[in-house]
């Protein structure tokens, strides 16, 4: 594939650390070596932040995201956040996400083609609103059904003009924009539902558990604090998953080896193969190609003592090409049959930043493609490999949709 014959050329021509430009944010030093992503992701908060940074590229996150914080109020949102996204919290959802999936998976066509990735990201929707939400109907469900993808809809130069310019987007000139009157009805909605939760406790979505955490304080998460995580999870959490899924059906039809002994192993009742296959999915098209950090002190990463303010860029797809043999090849054996380098995989991220929602989205994949594949046969009508599409801010996704024919099994 032409993009990956790329990879190796960048890897043949430049460094392990480069210092780059880039458009709208201006000079990064990037990062492909394990070794000097481990020296980033281990260093102490003081050290490294990431909330100024993620700020500038990423200001359609909630207002107060935990993505955008640093320091003491950082920790403080992490901990408060944590309890409802621990695997043990979470795997009661399974059910839930696994009837969801079947009832889409119900209304595909057969014997004819369709792009699976608007599926995926249609299944992705409804778990956001009725696990995070638990938003199951009436007139709110069907608002923020319309609205949510709606925030996505900006080009990525209006983002990183919000990003430097954020009173473009909190006043007047922002009415003007399509996508930040979409972000307010959505921040709207959202304190709706919160307020329906706080006169009917007890429910048992994530957005009932956030309501009842606290901290060492006794402090709970406020209103505006609420928002903004929830805002992160519809956006950030609901984009990434389906394209992810997009991208491990887009590969699996083009290697039928791997397809068949996943199909196997399903049928045994095991997963350890289904995880692999999402493990070396995200390593070979990960849809979230860079992590971006700051340093707020002089620090030495890759041998480079690098002064503070530098912007420090992890490239999650370079580091899985340098780290891997024949990176170009589907194989995810590599997650079973042996062990994997430290800080070579890291679709996630890592050190106290991880994504706090790397258990929930990798339970949402395993549970929604062994329900598809449960369900139908499903092959491509199409043998090439489809292209990475970047046109999307957060997100790359197949360039086709990730094409599929669906057949009753």
């Amino acid at each position: 594939m032409a993009s990956d014959r790329f990879d190796a050329w960048v890897m043949e021509r430049y460094p392990p650390v480069v210092r780059m430009k880039v458009f709208g944010v201006g000079e990064v030093v990037t990062l492909r070596d394990p070794e000097a992503i481990r020296q980033l992701f281990t260093a102490s908060p003081e050290a490294v932040t990431s909330g100024r940074i993620n700020g500038r590229v990423l200001p359609v996150l909630g207002r107060g995201s935990v993505m955008l914080l640093d320091g003491e109020s950082h920790m403080r949102m992490r901990k408060l956040l944590l309890p409802p996204f621990h695997g043990d919290a979470i795997r009661g959802y399974e059910g839930l996400i696994g009837r969801i999936a079947a009832d889409e998976v119900a209304s595909w066509p057969r014997g004819s083609e369709f792009p699976i990735h608007p599926r995926m990201q249609a299944i992705a929707l409804e778990v956001i609103l009725e696990v995070v939400l638990g938003v199951s109907a009436g007139e709110r469900r069907r608002r923020l059904r319309a609205v949510l993808p709606k925030v996505l809809e900006a080009n990525p130069i209006a983002f990183l003009l919000d990003g430097r310019f954020p009173w473009l987007a909190s006043g007047p000139i922002g009415s003007l924009r399509p996508w930040v009157r979409a972000r307010r009805e959505a921040e709207a909605l959202l304190r709706e539902e919160i307020a329906a939760h706080r006169a009917n406790p007890g429910a048992g979505d994530i957005l009932a558990l956030l309501l009842e955490v606290r901290d060492e304080d006794g402090g709970r998460l406020g209103d505006a604090e609420l928002v903004g995580q929830l805002m992160t999870l519809l956006l950030a959490g609901h984009e990434t998953t389906a394209s992810s899924l997009a991208w491990c059906f887009e590969r699996l039809l083009r290697h039928p080896a791997a397809l068949a002994r996943l199909r196997a192993e399903l049928e045994r009742g095991e997963d350890g193969y289904l995880d692999a296959v999402i493990k070396e999915t995200m390593r070979q098209r990960p849809v979230v190609e860079v992590v971006w950090r700051e340093l707020a002190e002089p620090y030495e990463v890759g041998g480079h003592r690098l002064p503070a303010g530098t912007i420090v860029v992890p490239v999650i797809r370079a580091v899985a090409a340098e780290a891997f043999e024949a990176p170009g090849e589907f194989r995810p054996e590599r997650f079973t049959d042996g062990a994997v380098t430290p800080y070579s995989h890291i679709p996630f991220g890592g050190g106290t930043r991880r994504c706090l929602g790397a258990s929930f989205a990798t339970l949402e994949m395993k549970t929604v493609l062994r329900t598809v594949l449960e369900r139908v046969d499903l092959t491509a009508p199409h043998p090439a490999p489809e292209p990475r599409n970047r046109s999307r801010r957060f997100t790359t996704s197949p360039g086709r949709g990730a094409r599929v024919v669906a057949a009753a099994r």
